[in-house]
């Protein structure tokens, strides 16, 4: 049996009882009973914040839309926002806590926000004086696994901001460690260890019920191919928004579905199968348009290179479609480079070009493994 953090908690009482107590959390923040850590928290505890990061301590916010402050119903707790004008809270904020708890499930990608959210909040509590405990949790893509590209210095950004790989291959309290070292922070951390987790688990393997990581992963499927679809964000072909099915299809009205899954499949990417989809999607990207594409299936999470796959269908995307393709504005930041927006670099080159700052990467976070 699997354990998350919070299930663990009481190894971490003697830090927290007695203090005036922040928790960040967001819906995937349950015990094994799917109890939230809000509740807990405020039964155990003395908790007197909450602090939101994107979509909401209850995830009733849209993605990219700003998160205002406000009062729990349930708890009656004063909410503040850590995604709004700034992705630090408010001074009166750090003024309401004396000790941090961070309770959030990752999605074990560079992009995704929350645990940039951990980093602020981070740098803010040793600032301020104020202890930091992360509940640890699975990272979804397993803890053995490093691909894709580096974030180059020149393109960080709320969604990559730190020297990472694309999938980094570290828990979320692995990764506050890593953080506490790159940042040299004089801070008072703790991560409350999960049981049972080995790090050749992806999320599927653990048992746990999935609580979805925000609105669009709403699936341990959908977190494995978003690292290498999240790039579609960045161009004018959809990601599959608005659709059952976020970052799993992905076209466009100008995309031949059949020939562009024949073409993919040709390719025999390992671990994934490309089949004609149509869509309309209801909302974001080409919204109440009919769109092309494909679907994504993922037949083997254990030799799948997502990253790569997501490189290998914008190519061809690119390929097919040279004066209906367009770049928006996030793809640098995405990748970390400039250098496929410009065409210097294939997709496949970009990896490769890459191998050894990944296996640099995986040799210098082994310090932090705590599984």
């Amino acid at each position: 049996m699997i354990k998350c953090g919070i299930d663990n908690i009481d190894t971490a009482d003697a830090l927290i009882r007695g203090r005036r107590v922040a928790l960040m959390t967001n819906p995937t923040g349950v015990d094994m009973r799917m109890r939230s850590t809000i509740d807990i928290l405020n039964e155990k505890y003395r908790l007197t914040a909450l602090l939101a990061c994107e979509h909401g301590v209850r995830g009733s916010v849209p993605a990219g839309e700003r998160v205002d402050g406000f009062t729990d119903e349930r708890t009656g707790v004063s909410v503040y926002s850590c995604y709004g004008a700034s992705t630090h809270p408010p001074e009166e904020a750090l003024d309401a806590f004396d000790a941090l708890v961070y309770d959030i499930q990752d999605a074990g990608a560079r992009f995704y926000t929350f645990i940039y959210s951990l980093s602020d909040i981070m740098q803010d509590c040793a600032r301020a004086g104020k202890s930091v405990t992360v509940l640890d949790r699975p990272n979804p893509l397993g803890g053995e696994t490093v691909q894709g590209t580096m974030l180059g210095e020149a393109f960080t950004s709320f969604v990559g901001r730190f020297p990472m790989p694309t999938r980094y291959a570290l828990t979320v309290g692995e990764f506050a460690l890593w953080v506490r070292q790159y940042l040299h922070l004089d801070l008072d951390l703790t991560v409350v260890k999960m049981s049972g987790w080995k790090r050749q688990m992806h999320y599927g393997d653990t048992g746990l019920i999935f609580v979805p990581s925000s609105p669009n992963l709403p699936t341990p499927r959908a977190a494995e191919i978003y690292a290498g679809t999240c790039i579609f964000e960045g161009c004018n072909v959809s990601e599959g928004r608005g659709t059952a099915l976020p970052f799993e299809l992905i076209g466009a009205p100008f995309v031949d579905a059949f020939e562009l899954s024949h073409r993919m499949n040709e390719k025999r990417l390992p671990g994934f199968y490309f089949r004609e989809a149509y869509f309309c999607p209801t909302a974001s990207k080409h919204a109440g348009q009919q769109c092309a594409g494909v679907q994504i299936h993922l037949l083997d999470p254990a030799v799948a290179d997502s990253p790569l796959m997501g490189l290998t269908l914008m190519d061809e995307i690119r390929a097919m479609y040279p004066d209906k393709f367009e770049w928006t504005g996030s793809i640098d930041r995405l990748l970390g480079t400039d250098e496929y927006r410009l065409g210097k670099l294939s997709g496949r080159e970009l990896i490769e070009r890459d191998r050894e700052k990944l296996k640099a990467w995986q040799e210098q976070s082994r310090e932090f493994y705590l599984y």
